[in-house]
């Protein structure tokens, strides 16, 4: 992930004993007992990377604990996003008074089912799909660049968008993205300036799908 996100951002990528390394209490509270031993790994891997991320910023390696959704909650000054995919697993931190919001997400390089695409892409998307380049399953890039606009989105704005509130352009020249939110829920959301439009990178490394995207404060 570090080639997706600008300098100000700190990146941790999960090795291999990260997925069974040390929670803090207050973690290991939000995960319960009766967590399945995917889940477990997998919020392991997280929480690690984040403190690993945090020490790359120079600040001491606190709890992140999880709110009712399941989504992070940074320490004050801090934004932050945790993406996790079968044998991958990263973390970004970044100070709030640079960045605004930060998300990024994983996902396997694999062909979606027709309805779980159609859940996905707006019929735009699907156009777009005609004329991608083959050999990359593109709406897999389109899912993980949505997680990706909607882990930026909620921090800011406090809720969360369906998958057609967000109309995705990919660039595959350039690796970036584009994504459009749909008018009615940024003149609905409760903040001010509620983003509109959300820019991203993207990178297909043989089975492995990534995407990336900040907000800056300005």
């Amino acid at each position: 992930m570090r080639d997706l996100l600008p300098p100000a951002v700190a990146v941790a990528v999960a090795g291999p004993d990260d997925w069974s390394g040390q929670l803090h209490p207050a973690e290991a509270t939000c995960l319960g007992d009766r967590a399945v031993d995917s889940r477990r790994r997998d919020f392991t891997a997280g929480r690690v990377c984040a403190r690993r991320a945090m020490a790359a910023l120079g600040l001491p390696p606190v709890a992140v604990p999880a709110a009712a959704d399941r989504s992070p909650v940074w320490p004050a000054g801090l934004v932050g996003t945790i993406t996790h995919t079968r044998g991958y697993c990263a973390a970004a931190v970044a100070r709030s008074d640079e960045i605004r919001a930060v998300g990024m997400d994983a996902e396997q390089n694999r062909e979606l089912g027709p309805g779980v695409r159609r859940l996905i892409c707006l019929p735009e998307e699907d156009e777009q799909v005609e004329r991608l380049p083959p050999g990359i399953c593109w709406p897999a890039v389109f899912f993980s660049a949505k997680e990706t606009v909607y882990k930026v989105w909620h921090p800011v704005v406090g809720s969360w968008l369906d998958f057609h509130d967000a109309l995705v352009h990919l660039d595959p020249d350039a690796g970036t993205f584009t994504a459009r939110i749909s008018p009615t829920r940024v003149t609905d959301a409760a903040t001010a300036r509620p983003p509109a439009l959300i820019n991203g990178r993207f990178a297909v490394d043989g089975a492995l799908v990534r995407t990336a995207a900040v907000l800056t404060p300005g």
